[in-house]
């Protein structure tokens, strides 16, 4: 399989989701609380060129199996 730039963000995209999904099944288990503890991340750049006016905001909440999502995605696509 010939490796891609679009091949590696549907991996990471994937991974992403799945370490979501395992950290939301993970909270309910006080022993596991580290994994599930999210960080935000918060970026909102706008502008008013008077002509043009823009406002845009994007919100990133990561914790620590979202982070392994992406490494094992990422390993993943090396072995590829």
């Amino acid at each position: 399989m010939k490796k891609s730039t679009f091949t590696l963000i549907i991996f990471l995209i994937v991974g992403l989701i799945t370490g979501i999904i395992i950290g939301q099944l993970l909270a309910s288990v006080p022993a596991l609380a580290f994994l599930t503890k999210s960080v935000q991340i918060s970026w909102e750049p706008k502008a008013d060129l008077q002509v043009v006016k823009y406002e845009f905001h994007l919100l990133v909440k990561l914790n620590l199996c979202s982070i392994i999502g992406l490494v094992g995605a990422y390993l993943l696509y090396r072995k590829l």
